[in-house]
């Protein structure tokens, strides 16, 4: 277990209030036109999540103070076979979920099936886990990893640097 970040701390405790609901989550959808593999895309976010630690991190208090806690746990990759009439809401629950930090990972994916070769894709993080600036790093891991798990192989990532618990631990 680590310590949390001053940022975390208070996204911790204003989650802990019950008074935010989805205010600090970070929606990404894409639409994406052809074939797909889901199987290979859950394999790849389960690569993701391995890299990024923080994306498979909880948020459990102890002695009334919050902690990091990483797990070894990777997002679950439900396929849903959705219209297009029925999607907007589909989404829009996704975007609005509220996350239980202290036992749930601050990542959640879904993918929906809209037709013959025809999908949507739903990541949805808590701010606890991310900020505006690391999406391009992480989507740009996630398609490393779909292209790698597509071929049959791992990514074959560099070790990241730090992390962000490194931070943490720093400040």
């Amino acid at each position: 277990m680590f310590p949390v970040s001053f940022a975390q701390r208070r996204l911790w405790f204003l989650s802990r209030l019950g008074e935010t609901g989805s205010a600090y989550n970070c929606p990404l959808t894409t639409r994406i036109s052809g074939p797909l593999d889901p199987r290979a895309l859950a394999e790849a976010l389960a690569d993701l999540t391995t890299r990024h630690e923080v994306l498979r991190t909880v948020f459990p208090e102890v002695d009334g103070e919050p902690v990091q806690q990483v797990t070894e746990r990777t997002p679950e990759l439900p396929v849903t076979p959705t219209g297009e009439e029925e999607l907007p809401a589909a989404l829009a629950a996704e975007a609005g979920h509220h996350f239980d930090l202290t036992a749930e990972l601050p990542l959640r994916a879904h993918l929906f099936s809209v037709g013959r070769e025809e999908w949507v894709l739903s990541l949805v993080l808590h701010h606890i886990a991310t900020d505006g600036w690391s999406w391009r790093p992480l989507l740009g891991d996630l398609a490393t990893a779909y292209a790698a798990r597509c071929s049959g192989a791992a990514p074959l990532f560099e070790p990241l640097p730090v992390q962000y618990r490194d931070y943490t631990l720093w400040q």
